[in-house]
């Protein structure tokens, strides 16, 4: 009996035990996955500062912002939110490594950190093994990307972005070997300048490409301002070069470059600084200059910042940028922008002055996304209509100076990239540009909310009353042109059924 009793009684210690433990794992489990799911909040979130560029508030910046919120294989720590996430493979190829930037939220105006997320094979789990400051502290204009710089077949980590000062900024760390002890990445490059930073690869051979040898290391070059010049635009060109003993980056040349000579007061006013003055200037249409000074309208940009888009026109296709936002420079000005198709496509434009109708362009990708692109968009670009500009004969001209009678009103197309349709009391205006997809010419329209209608009923009831981009495939006829409504997409060219419009020319005399 008493053993019966003992048994009874050791039964219900065991039951009791286990219900504890029970309830102490279910406890710390949900302890850890509230936690996480804290710090998960904390950590996805983009915060651009109040100091982002001209669209900081617009609906469409903060979206990306949240929509394309960076994600990690740990959470980072209380306070530290992620800007860009980087991924790629380990060196033994059996797991994947993270290069997280990020920011502190308790320092403002404080650098952006990098750090290294790798798999630890002891724990058997995520760890950060490594962290770093960098040169950036405005963190929407921080670019992160890794490329092979000094041809050992090793990557290196390139950051780069802007400071408080409206600088331009790149930071390099180089990986280091497993037999290497110390940080797991070395800090062997940092630059801060009020000019542009570019790097300057060079071809190499076909050994490297297939793994049997080392390659050339890249140059980095420096275009900062002559400060013993009167002119503003004169700069100064620093190479950098690495130096096998040190294992660092160091200056190897410095030579100067005259800049254009321009009337120095309206270079002061539009090199200012003061918000929206250049991005007025390049309100336009501009087409690319080649190296042998002759202008392409084959490859054209076009920028519109009341609309925060940019068009890029090359290779007979169009991209449409979303434009986020721009930190004025020394020079110029210095865009953020996103692809309206592929929201994971980043473009970072640096744009300087050249000439009162000139700019130079340095285009940079975000190559987390691996997309082949064919034209290069780094170079100089003319404003469309400028005087004394040879321009190659092409199929279709991205302006016209032309006018035409149509349904909607009289149509006039003027060779800076504005339509006007008047219909009796109403005016509307616009920019367009022709171009051609596929072998098909086409037209697009762009209305501008500054229109006037003096009489309401007077207005083309069939010209589409949306502030949208409207594009039209066109066919000719006899120096006419007639319009058919269509829709652009990953499927191509779909038309929307709609009456098509026919447009006259006007004779001019």
């Amino acid at each position: 009996m008493k053993k019966k009793k003992g048994y009874i009684v050791f039964s219900i210690l065991v039951a009791l035990i286990c219900i504890l433990i029970i309830i102490s794992l279910a406890t710390n489990f949900w302890e850890r996955f509230t936690r996480q799911e804290t710090v998960e909040q904390i950590r996805t979130r983009i915060v651009t500062p109040g100091e982002a560029g001209l669209f900081f508030d617009s609906e469409g910046a903060r979206q990306a912002s949240w929509t394309e919120s960076p994600g990690t294989k740990i959470p980072l720590e209380r306070g530290e939110i992620a800007v860009t996430v980087l991924a790629y493979e380990s060196e033994d190829g059996l797991a994947e490594e993270q290069i997280v930037a990020y920011r502190n939220a308790d320092e403002a105006s404080g650098p952006v950190y990098i750090t290294c997320i790798r798999y630890d094979d002891n724990y058997r789990e995520y760890r950060r093994i490594w962290d770093s400051s960098t040169a950036a502290s405005r963190a929407e204009t921080t670019s992160l990307f890794t490329q092979d710089l000094i041809g050992d077949r090793n990557i290196c980590i390139i950051v780069t972005g802007m400071n408080a000062r409206n600088e331009h900024t790149m930071t390099v760390f180089k990986r280091n070997s497993a037999k290497q002890s110390g940080d797991a990445f070395s800090k062997i490059l940092e630059l801060q300048i009020d000019g542009s930073i570019v790097i300057q690869e060079t071809a190499r051979s076909i050994a490297y490409q297939q793994g049997i040898t080392t390659g050339r290391s890249f140059n980095i070059a420096a275009y900062g301002h002559d400060s013993s010049s009167s002119n503003i635009l004169d700069q100064l060109e620093t190479i950098y070069a690495y130096n096998q003993q040190t294992g660092q980056y160091e200056r190897s040349n410095v030579a100067r470059i005259p800049g254009s000579q321009i009337e120095q007061r309206r270079l002061r006013e539009l090199l200012s600084g003061e918000s929206g003055v250049f991005e007025e200037f390049i309100n336009d249409l501009w087409y690319y200059v080649s190296p042998q000074g002759t202008v392409d309208s084959r490859q054209y940009l076009y920028f519109n910042p009341s609309g925060k888009e940019i068009i890029f026109f090359g290779d007979e296709t169009q991209q449409v940028f979303q434009w986020q936002n721009s930190t004025t420079t020394r020079y110029g000005l210095y865009i953020k922008s996103q692809n309206i198709s592929i929201s994971t496509l980043l473009r970072f434009i640096d744009i300087e002055l050249e000439s009162l109708d000139s700019i130079r362009l340095r285009v940079f990708e975000d190559v987390r996304l691996k997309i082949t692109v064919n034209t290069s968009w780094d170079g100089s670009y003319r404003r469309a209509g400028a005087p004394n500009v040879r321009e190659p004969k092409t199929s279709i001209r991205p302006a016209s100076d032309a006018v035409y009678d149509s349904t909607w009103g009289k149509l006039q197309f003027n060779n800076s990239g504005e339509y006007i349709i008047t219909s009796g009391g109403s005016i509307r205006k616009g920019r367009y540009v022709f171009f051609k997809l596929n072998n098909n010419d086409l037209l697009e329209l762009r209305p501008s909310d500054d229109s006037e209608s003096n009489n309401p009923e007077n207005r083309a009831p069939s010209f589409p009353d949306s502030q949208e981009r409207l594009v039209y495939q066109i066919d000719a006829f006899a120096g006419g042109l007639i319009l058919s409504r269509v829709r652009l997409g990953t499927n191509g060219i779909q038309d929307l059924l709609e009456p098509p419009v026919t447009l006259t020319p006007v004779n001019s005399e």
